[in-house]
């Protein structure tokens, strides 16, 4: 924890030192400026608006992103059928840039948060699908001949078999899709949509204002870095218990 205080400190005197060379606020404003503009923002109900805005649209796309591509690497490091069928799909889609994909569902589908949401969902379920397929493939073949030995349910060798073997990918396709998501749908919300984190960064930028696009934007990193030390960080501790790591 002392090294964590330590390193976020010498970020912040960086930042102080960058804004006394630059001499420049409307460049790089000191810190200390942000804290009255953040207190506007907070109590005016504007930032609060736009932060739950845009975690809505993080965890909608997370949670879709989760389940496909979990399910769809499930299959393919199960089955190779499946993974001979998908893989070149999934390697199309891998290599296909993030703005692209926003741009053609909001042509396709309108500027609304189906597009939105599906725009981000479909730029994270390859990776996700990646990762689930290698910790399918490296399953235990053994603890899959004893579940069939004791005659296991499936929902019991679901539980009991196979979950606690995929946790650990599982946790690392989560923490590697929550830090992709949240950036891809502030670029979703950049180029189209009337609300959200992405929307008053744009907006800013159109006024130059580069104090307001820190506020905004160091707001939800902050959000998104409470989720990874509050859920994401005990989950993989909790995760490698269990494995003895």
């Amino acid at each position: 924890m002392a090294i964590k205080v330590l390193s976020v400190a010498l970020l912040l005197a960086a930042w102080i030192a960058g804004a006394a060379l630059t001499r420049d606020p409307m460049l790089l404003p000191q810190p200390w400026v942000l804290f009255p503009l953040f207190k506007a923002e907070v109590l005016s109900g504007t930032l609060p608006a736009n932060l739950w805005a845009t975690l809505v649209r993080v965890i909608w796309a997370f949670v879709l992103a989760m389940g496909i591509g979990g399910l769809l690497g499930y299959a393919m490091g199960r089955w190779e059928t499946v993974n001979r069928w998908l893989d070149p799909w999934l390697v199309v889609f891998l290599n296909l840039p993030a703005l692209v994909l926003i741009v053609l569902c909001y042509l396709w589908i309108g500027l609304n948060e189906t597009a939105a949401i599906l725009a981000v969902t479909l730029n994270k379920v390859p990776s996700v699908a990646t990762v689930i397929r290698e910790g399918a493939r490296a399953r235990d073949p053994d603890l899959a001949a004893m579940a069939q030995v004791f005659r296991m349910s499936t929902v019991r060798r679901i539980r009991h078999v196979v979950l606690p073997q995929l946790a650990p990918f599982i946790v690392a396709a989560a923490r590697s899709g929550m830090a992709v998501i949240w950036k891809i749908v502030l670029v979703v919300e950049f180029l189209g949509r009337s609300n959200g984190v992405g929307f008053q960064i744009h907006l800013y930028f159109q006024q130059f204002d580069v104090a307001m696009v820190l506020v905004y934007a160091l707001s939800f990193i902050a959000v998104m870095l409470t989720v990874e030390w509050a859920i994401l960080q005990p989950f993989e501790r909790r995760v490698r218990l269990w494995r003895g790591t």
